[in-house]
């Protein structure tokens, strides 16, 4: 055919032919013909995107999260709702903003607020205090190294280093605090009277009406696509324990691992840093290694710790004098690691350069490496030798399960069978979640993947937990749909006859806070409905008894004129209204605040209003970025 369409080919059709084509590519671009895209971020954050993957992970976390804070009382279908969908992703645009800025700025995480944190972790602690050997184990078992671990915590305390910035440069007056606090503990003197539920139209409501209702309301009663699922579980604590290992073994371990079990060589050191900003020009760096130098030249053990306070740039450290406490080989940067252990006992080394800056390290004391007796370290080896034998026992079975599903891949019964486990079920559940299961993050992504619920296929081995997996497959499927109208006409006629209700309500105190605006008396209103006036005197914010909608709006309204009450009508919760008169405002009585009391506002004060700035902030990066969302991809 080939051969036949280039015997045709000549002449002028040819060329015109030839010229088309030509053009096509140099507009559209030849690699079009080759390969295509299909764009699946959720934003576009000036250069950066937010892709799917990225936008259900964070989803994920705060469904399972929330979850766990809330037990019982979690209503997993707000993850559902595209006003909650669309916070989240606000949230990671915010994120993106503030990395950008992060960059621009030239600010980065301090190695030592790094070692800090990481040395808060309560995991990483024996009797109150850091223990490396304790940190490098734990991370070795997840299979992390130091230097994995400490990338992962500085991704995630990048985001708040503008925003603690902005907290540490606000400043709160004593005037502000005397301000908030007469606003806080401001008294106010209140009348109000709870209206009756009026009479309404209560001609019957007609099928055409709750049909009306129905056709603008049908979102309100969609049913959610559902699956229910097969699973086969594998689960390390109910496996049945192996023997325990003889000591003899125990000490082959011991021996094989010994390395393990010596305390690595310490070092005491204090240091001073000199800053060198991310984005420094040749003055800024030599001024900063002049400086150094100078402070290195200057500096002895007698008075290093009072330069560290004088000149240190590390703010985690200047006030103890410099003092970094008893460091060890990989939890410092390599440069600083390899000065570190250069020095000897006594020394003050010259300026040694890293990401932050020029450091100047003192070495005061050495702590050499000592090896642990096998009897004290028998418990730990014994513990090791049974969680690597139920490891290894759970990780068999988990990989056989993973081999059979996969070559059986529209049945889980064949690998149950062989491997002597039950295929189990779960009720029918949506995307915001189910019991069991269904309740885990990776069990909902996997169950409405295009694998597991269109092609019908097991699904991989998917980790709830440490030594804890299921295999899944779709047992039924539900798709979305409207329910129909005969089935919610009851609750139809309901709804219509609460917002008749509401109107009602709505009208009755309209007219008579038109009466008392016109001079009528609060008690001659009340009275005319049947209600009484409730007084409160010196109510505060938070106030008990009291409904909520009426103490929001007590406060929300004008000090009142002399003699004159403030009038307003309320919605309270249940759908009724109040009248409220506002008689007096108080202000609050300083002389029993306690100066503890102040200094705790004004931490307080300065956190909300560092909050309040760094937003503005945000919206400032906003107004300067292109900003494009998919609400469609959601």
């Amino acid at each position: 055919m080939l051969q036949a369409l280039r015997n045709k080919m000549h002449g002028w059709p040819s060329i015109v032919i030839l010229g088309i084509a030509v053009f096509a590519m140099s507009f559209f671009g030849i690699e079009s013909y080759f390969m295509s895209r299909n764009d699946t971020f959720v934003a576009k954050v000036g250069k950066q995107e937010i892709s799917q993957q990225q936008f259900q992970d964070r989803m994920n976390q705060l469904r399972q999260r929330a979850s766990e804070q809330q037990g019982d009382n979690f209503d997993a279908s707000i993850f559902e709702k595209p006003a909650t969908k669309l916070a989240v992703l606000n949230q990671l645009i915010d994120e993106k903003l503030l990395d950008k800025a992060n960059a621009d700025l030239g600010m980065v995480v301090p190695t030592q607020a790094l070692r800090d944190y990481i040395a808060a972790i309560p995991g990483f602690q024996l009797d109150g205090k850091f223990d490396p050997t304790t940190y490098r184990t734990l991370l070795s078992m997840q299979g992390k190294t130091p230097e994995m671990f400490q990338s992962e915590v500085m991704a995630s305390l990048e985001p708040s280093l503008i925003p603690d910035a902005i907290t540490a440069s606000t400043i709160i007056t004593g005037a502000d605090v005397d301000r908030f606090i007469n606003l806080r503990l401001q008294r106010r003197d209140i009348r109000y009277v709870q209206l009756p539920q009026p009479k309404i139209n209560d001609a019957p409501v007609t099928e055409q009406q709750e049909k009306a209702y129905y056709e603008g309301h049908k979102d309100e009663f969609i049913t959610p696509e559902q699956v229910s699922l097969q699973y086969v579980e594998v689960n390390e604590a109910d496996m049945k324990p192996a023997a325990p290992p003889s000591d003899e073994d125990l000490r082959k371990r011991y021996d094989d691992e010994k390395a393990k079990f010596v305390q690595p060589e310490q070092r005491l050191v204090s240091h001073i840093l000199i800053n060198v900003p991310k984005n420094a020009t040749p003055d800024q760096q030599k001024a900063a290694l002049a400086k150094a130098e100078k402070i290195a030249h200057e500096a002895t053990p007698a008075n290093f710790a009072k330069l560290a306070q004088a000149d240190s740039d590390d703010l985690g450290s200047k006030r103890q004098g410099g003092d970094l406490g008893w460091l060890e080989k990989g939890v410092t940067t390599p440069a600083f690691d390899d000065a570190m252990f250069k020095l000897q006992k006594g020394q003050i080394s010259q300026p040694v350069l890293s990401d932050e800056g020029y450091h100047i390290i003192w070495l005061r004391d050495v702590r050499s490496g000592v090896a642990k007796p096998f009897d004290q370290v028998r418990g730990e080896l014994l513990k090791e030798a049974e969680a690597g034998s139920r490891d290894r026992a759970y990780n068999a079975l988990a990989g056989k399960l993973t081999d059979k599903t996969y070559q059986n891949p529209s049945s889980l019964d064949p690998a149950a069978q062989e491997l002597g486990l039950k295929v189990k079920t779960t009720p029918l559940f949506s995307r915001a979640g189910g019991p069991g299961i269904a309740a885990d993050p990776k069990v909902l992504k996997a169950a409405f993947s295009d694998d597991v619920l269109a092609q019908g296929n097991n699904s991989n081995l998917i980790e709830l937990g440490q030594g804890h997996s299921v295999v899944i497959r779709v047992d039924k499927h539900v798709a979305s749909s409207t329910k129909p109208f005969g089935e919610v006409q009851d609750v139809i006629r309901q709804k219509v006859i609460a917002e008749r209700e509401s109107a009602a309500a709505k009208k009755q105190a309209d007219a008579l806070l038109a009466r008392l605006r016109k001079g009528d008396s609060l008690e001659a209103v009340a009275s005319s409905v049947s209600a009484s006036v409730q007084t409160s005197n010196g109510i505060m914010r938070s106030q008990p008894g009291l409904p909520p909608e009426l103490e929001r709006e007590a406060f929300l309204m004008p000090h009142p004129q002399a003699g004159k009450p403030e009038l307003a009508e309320v919605a309270l919760g249940d759908g009724s209204y109040a009248l409220l008169a506002l008689d007096k405002v108080e202000g609050a009585d300083m002389s029993k605040i306690r100066p503890e009391e102040l200094e705790m506002l004004r931490a307080q004060m300065a956190k909300a209003y560092g909050a309040e700035a760094t937003q503005e902030f945000i919206q400032q990066l906003r107004s300067r970025t292109e900003i494009t969302i998919y609400k469609d991809r959601l």
